[in-house]
């Protein structure tokens, strides 16, 4: 069984979500240690009145882990064992990326007693290595957007993709930024829960002890050697075979990533031993380089780095992207 549901934020501040058909709703409450969403309490009080299952977010500023675990459970003090709790990561290139989303998990869960999900694109997942999350037990949400440029419904069958990195298997799945449903006029992020009502329930605390997670697969990784040559770079290898500097770093032992030489052998992991080929997209009349990004299950921050745009507004129509 699934739940079909939404996530939200102030761009949907106009909301009415007794008109829109929704399981549960996923609401971003904070985020680093300056900011509250003005309109979650609102959308959080209607929807707990009309029944729905319950999530809040903090989007992750990338600066003190600690802090900012702090100041969301401080302003989601009232929703604690009601709401699933939730951190969307998305900072496509700090290289600790996982250890700092680990520390905030951690710090979360030890205040809360609840474990929080963790939300971030496919492409993360992939990226870095979150095998201390995963066996952590917090569970992953994955975005990534199969189709595009067709506004949909609710599709519970939307197919997941095929790598889910450390995890194997995701809780939540975002498959789509340009959902339309009744009650709403615009789009919006359209989600599927793999599980009961009394599922989410007990992941937000409801019933005790939160629920075993999904299992990531206990089989060590692969992987295949790689000899490295004159003028290669770890971060140059990386992008070569998919991955990342920082994860063949701490695959190999390597302790400073600036520092490898010619003969050196160096582990790749066998899911990423395919070099990637690039993916483009050509810019359409009313594209914004954020629209773009969510639907690929990125940012534009890192759109703007690979295709070298200084100023994200300033995209035209024809102009040629690379996503990946």
């Amino acid at each position: 069984m699934s739940m079909n549901g939404i996530d939200i934020s102030r761009w949907q501040s106009g909301i009415d979500l007794g008109a829109v058909p929704c399981e549960f709703v996923v609401i971003k409450a904070t985020e680093g240690t300056t900011y509250v969403n003005p309109y979650c309490d609102r959308h959080f009080q209607q929807a707990a009145k009309l029944g729905k299952k319950l999530g809040v977010y903090h989007f992750a500023g990338g600066k003190d882990a600690a802090a900012e675990a702090e100041y969301f459970v401080k302003n989601v003090r009232g929703y604690i064992k009601k709401a699933v709790l939730v951190l969307d990561f998305e900072i496509q290139d700090m290289g600790n990326g996982a250890v700092w989303s680990k520390q905030w998990l951690d710090r979360v869960y030890e205040l809360t007693k609840v474990k929080p999900l963790i939300y971030m694109s496919n492409y993360l997942a992939n990226h870095l290595d979150w095998s201390a999350v995963a066996n952590g037990g917090y569970p992953l949400w994955n975005a990534y957007y199969y189709a595009y440029g067709t506004p949909m419904g609710y599709n519970p069958d939307a197919p997941l993709p095929e790598r889910l990195g450390a995890w194997g298997k995701a809780l939540l799945y975002q498959y789509t930024s340009e959902g339309r449903l009744p009650g709403y006029d615009g789009y919006l992020d359209l989600d599927v829960f793999y599980g009961e009502p009394r599922d989410w329930d007990r992941y937000a605390g409801k019933e005790g002890e939160t629920p075993d997670p999904p299992k990531p697969d206990p089989t060590p990784q692969p992987t295949v050697a790689y000899r490295v040559r004159p003028g290669d770079t770890l971060s140059k290898i990386a992008g070569r075979y998919g991955t990342t500097a920082a994860v063949l770093a701490q695959l190999n032992g390597i302790a400073n990533p600036n520092l490898i030489y010619a003969g050196q052998v160096i582990r790749i992991p066998v899911g990423s031993t395919h070099p990637v080929e690039p993916t483009y997209y050509v810019v359409r009349r009313g594209d914004t380089l954020s629209g773009i990004a969510k639907r690929f299950g990125t940012t534009y921050q890192r759109l703007m780095q690979i295709n070298g745009i200084r100023n994200p507004n300033l995209i035209y129509a024809g102009q040629r992207l690379r996503i990946n």
